[in-house]
């Protein structure tokens, strides 16, 4: 190893060369075979028809028949009526075996879990509107407070994120950016955007004050208009339309006045402002209709009209950055960032100057606070990289508020994907967040949600529940979403089931979220995604348990749901990458492992083509598993490694750049490993005529060399290696931990800490 002296700044420009790609212009291409469509799939699910649902019966009975086949002809045939058996046999067929029997259930899981949400697609009915309208009457005095966490994203991704919730029409909302960004940047680009984010709210309420204003007059006058009417006066009905007319044009003129640059933007302006525009035309054309046709419009129903557009266009909003207090979490994740905001609401806070840094502590008798902190019935978290539709924070809190329901914590609709992705690998992630869309509202049929994190509504007395106080160094710190784990929803999501809580996934398409673009990025957000579920699992194991003590049995739909959810990816990990690598015995082979996983398949496959992709999508994402196998091995050793360890793993946020992040080169370098060995399997087994692991080696070497050409591309996996290789020869000089702490003394340190410098250097008598 060398140590980087002049040669490093050279390194570093590479790697960040690699990261960027070429293209100077910013502008990413659109792949051929990627999507060219922007229309996303329905609000609504289609009512499943009563073949499709018999047909989902057919594929579960299929899949166990043929695996229960499977192992008592193995067991029979080779190892009671097998007079040449040897340990070495033994030992390969339990291992086979018990890979057959993991991938099979993680199938088994897939087919029940679909047929858990047909059943709730079959049974949902959209609530209407006017009985939304009627819920939140004007008597309604719950609020709910949006917190959208960002650190160091696209000022232009983060407002549509604020736009799309500061236009929810809830009767008391707030919105509030969460900006983890450095508060002192060291280069231009980074103090760009947190400037920008900074401007971010007071900008989006600026534009909001004028329309509020209009229709805030125009709803008292009417009101006054209204008192002790029953109906409303065709001159009234007319000048509610015209109302709604304005407020139409003016999401239409901020839609036509935004720049367009990628899928999401289309996105925004077509589903977020122009979908609402197309709602508020809907009402104006019915109030106009019945202008024409002479009918009567009920007074109370013209003032929730009006209600409706104030609430459209008032918001409250402000930034809130933590890191700018030395009394909040240092915690460099999402989690934390969430967890410091939390902590303050309702609290009456001072601002202290101290030896430390600006603190935020509560009001002591007789002074006046400096920030009165919003409290709230709900709180909805929000990635800064996802939009919400019109109506999301209006039916998922009156889903709530319906009798039965008092105990559900959390209520989310599990986000969908951008269509129009210019990139293949985008494309197929996005057919994989799909599948992954139906699957939750299945988990929530046998009462297996887990809180996805992207956006969810959750009650404030529920997060008081889990809340755990703890020290940080001289902070008290309080930790509402557990940051033990990197997948921090997923264990928030079993803290809260411990209390009696329930999550709920409601049934319609309400929410979006951005799919990584390039390989890259993706393998930062699948790392992540595979870390930790080993870890929840044990937690999840001892909270079954308490659950029996208490005589709440843990069903077994939950229980087999959760699992898989937490521990599949590991097992699938390793069963597969034993599959690939060991040469089995031949007379492992069987037609029946076959057959148990073709329901499995063709189920897939149909519901990749009701989602809008193509059915032959299923070899494609096989494929794309195969090259993040290794992603999700290196996953699961972070888990085992801290699970042994007992420490927390650095949350790495995904990339957001324009055109292309660099991979570490181990993750290119392994596809091609695999490549390289299964073509050499499948030339010596061709030889030995071991038929059946040279058919499977075949495909898969053609797969994923497939793969590796069309999602990370052979130029850019070779200039990866390069820089990962390059990059391993050099290491950046570190400053002594003396130094660093010598640099940062001050006469106000000296005064509050002492002589720090002690701490790290001896000194002689």
């Amino acid at each position: 190893m060398f140590c980087a002296g002049e040669a490093a700044p050279a390194i570093q420009r590479g790697f960040e060369v690699a990261k960027i790609g070429g293209n100077e212009s910013g502008d990413r291409k659109h792949q051929w075979g990627a999507e060219t469509s922007t229309q996303p799939l329905a609000i609504m699910h289609a009512k499943p028809s009563p073949t499709r649902v018999v047909l989902g019966y057919i594929a579960i009975a299929c899949t166990v028949i043929s695996w229960l086949v499977y192992m008592i002809t193995m067991i029979l045939s080779l190892f009671v009526n097998n007079p040449s058996l040897t340990l070495r046999f033994v030992v390969e067929g339990v291992l086979y075996m018990t890979i057959v029997t993991t991938l099979i259930f993680s199938a088994l899981v897939y087919l029940t879990t679909r047929q858990g949400a047909l059943y709730r697609f079959i049974r949902h009915e959209r609530v209407p509107r006017a009985m939304l309208d009627d819920h939140f009457a004007h008597n309604y005095s719950k609020g709910i407070t949006v917190l959208i966490p960002s650190y160091v994203e696209q000022p232009k991704v983060v407002e549509k994120t604020i736009w799309s919730a500061a236009l929810q029409e809830f009767p008391d909302l707030a919105v509030v950016l969460l900006i983890d960004d450095p508060p002192h940047p060291k280069n231009d680009e980074a103090r760009a955007i947190l400037k920008a984010s900074r401007e971010l709210m007071p900008k989006v309420l600026a534009e909001l004050a004028a329309p509020a204003e209009r229709f805030t007059k125009a709803r008292d006058e009417t009101a006054a208009a209204l008192a002790n009417q029953v109906s409303a006066r065709r001159s009234v009905v007319a000048h509610c339309a015209e109302d709604y007319r304005a407020a139409a044009q003016w999401l239409e003129h901020k839609a036509d006045m935004w720049l367009i640059e990628d899928h999401t933007d289309d996105f925004f302006c077509d589903q977020v402002l122009r979908g609402l525009a197309r709602d508020l035309r809907l009402t104006e054309q019915a109030l106009n209709e019945s202008i024409t046709l002479q009918q009567h419009v009920d007074a109370n129903r013209i003032l929730q009209l009006y209600e409706r557009l104030v609430r459209i266009f008032t918001a409250k909003g402000w930034s809130f950055e933590r890191k700018l207090y030395a009394s909040t979490s240092r915690e460099g994740n999402k989690a934390m960032n969430l967890n410091s905001f939390i902590g303050l609401m309702g609290h009456s806070l001072k601002r202290v100057e101290t030896s430390d840094g600006v603190i935020l502590r509560d009001v002591r008798e007789g002074e006046s606070p400096d920030f009165v902190m919003r409290n709230s019935e709900y709180v909805l978290t929000l990635d800064a990289d996802s939009m919400l539709l019109r109506d999301y924070c209006l039916r998922l809190v009156y889903q709530m508020e319906q009798p039965g329901n008092e105990r559900v914590a959390v209520i989310q609709t599990p986000y969908s994907s951008y269509r129009g992705a210019p990139t293949r690998i985008e494309r197929i992630a996005a057919a994989t967040t799909d599948i992954q869309h139906m699957l939750h509202q299945g988990m929530t049929y046998y009462d297996a949600t887990f809180w996805v994190g992207a956006n969810a509504v959750i009650r404030k007395a529920a997060l008081d529940d889990i809340c755990v106080v703890s020290t940080e160094g001289t902070r008290t710190v309080k930790t509402y979403i557990q940051d033990r784990t990197v997948i921090e929803d997923t264990e928030s999501s079993i803290d809260l089931g411990y209390f009696g809580w329930h999550l709920v996934n409601y049934p319609e398409r309400l929410s979006y979220s951005a799919t990584p673009p390039d390989f890259g990025s993706l393998v930062v957000q699948r790392r992540r995604w595979a870390n930790g579920g080993l870890l929840i699992i044990g937690k999840f194991f001892r909270i079954v348990h308490a659950r029996h003590q208490q005589g709440n049995d843990v069903k077994l739909g939950e229980w087999a749901l959760r699992v898989n959810y937490m521990a599949s990816i590991a097992w699938s990990s390793f069963g597969l990458m034993f599959l690939l690598a060991y040469p089995f015995d031949q007379r492992l082979l069987s037609p029946w492992v076959v057959l148990a996983s073709l329901p499995y398949f063709a189920t897939m496959s149909s519901d990749l083509k009701r989602n809008g992709y193509k059915r032959s999508d299923i070899f494609r994402i096989y494929g794309f598993n195969i090259v993040l196998l290794t992603v999700n091995l290196s996953g699961t050793l972070k888990s085992i490694q801290q699970g042994m360890t007992n420490t927390k793993i650095p949350f790495a946020r995904t990339p957001k750049v324009n055109n292309r992040t660099a991979s570490p080169a181990l993750y290119v370098t392994m596809p091609w490993v695999i490549i390289i060995y299964s073509c050499m399997v499948f030339y010596a087994d061709t030889f030995s005529h071991n038929w059946g692991n040279a058919v499977f080696a075949g495909f898969n070497a053609v797969v994923t060399f497939w793969a590796l050409t069309a999602y990370i591309g052979i130029w850019h996996s070779v200039q990866d290696m390069v820089v990962g290789l390059i990059r391993w020869f050099f290491v950046p000089i570190k400053e002594p931990q003396q130094e660093v702490a010598r640099k940062k003394s001050s006469w106000r340190d000296a005064l509050y800490f002492g002589d720090r410098q002690m701490i790290y250097e001896s000194r002689p008598l």
